[in-house]
């Protein structure tokens, strides 16, 4: 049975992996800030698989050991996917006005957290198992606006690809999702239309690839994945 770890699975990109590994029969265990929604998922995918949902603040050290503990408790742990992220302040304002209590909140969800579950779980992390982070094109690309949650995302692909250097054991992914149509990109955008955008579902088949084949670590844009070379 493969166990997987996802953060921020109660909507978006996280529910739609979710959904898809459940499918396959993967055990899961999810995290997510709100409660209600994350049972909500627990009680759609359990008639498939094993769920484990688990509500909290990423960012808490006893909430990240209890995900570990629940993915032990099924065997041990295949695919850790760090998903959860944290906008920042709406609308994006400019590096010049953005208030740094904000700023080190965004680190906090999007770089510090990550690796610290993965520290958390690299003890029962299988060989060849695989770490995908997703990240961002604000990783890459100086969009105005965007130099919190860009730079943190930045900061993660860096960080990601020292793990992938240091742990060849494992297949170390970091993966911009792309665009998408979720509460996220909302809130990035208010007042806007962004029904143009896919939704989550069209970055699925990407992640897909990564968790079943054996691509090397590396970065990957995954609604692109039909070229799948490491960009």
């Amino acid at each position: 049975m493969n166990v997987a770890i996802i953060t921020g699975a109660s909507r978006g990109l996280g529910l739609a992996l979710a959904r898809a590994l459940a499918a396959r029969r993967w055990a899961l265990v999810l995290d997510g800030r709100g409660a209600d929604a994350l049972s909500a998922v627990a009680a759609e995918l359990a008639p498939q698989t094993t769920v484990t949902a688990i509500a909290g603040d990423i960012t808490d050290p006893g909430h990240r050991a209890a995900l570990v503990r629940a993915a032990e408790a099924l065997g041990g742990l295949d695919a850790l996917v760090n998903n959860a992220s944290h906008l920042g302040p709406s609308p994006q304002p400019n590096l010049t006005d953005y208030p740094l209590s904000e700023l080190r909140r965004v680190y906090d969800v999007n770089v510090v957290a990550p690796l610290a579950l993965i520290q958390e779980a690299a003890s029962i992390l299988r060989q060849g198992g695989r770490v995908l982070d997703i990240t961002s094109d604000a990783a890459v690309e100086a969009y105005e606006g965007w130099g919190g949650y860009g730079s943190s995302k930045a900061a993660l692909e860096q960080l990601t690809a020292v793990l992938a250097a240091e742990h060849p054991e494992w297949r170390v992914y970091r993966v911009d999702p792309g665009d998408m149509r979720t509460q996220m990109h909302q809130d990035a955008f208010p007042g806007e239309d962004i029904s143009d955008r896919p939704l989550p579902e069209a970055a699925v088949p990407g992640l897909l690839q990564l968790l079943d084949g054996d691509l090397p670590s590396g970065r990957y844009q995954a609604q692109a994945m039909k070229e799948v070379a490491p960009v």
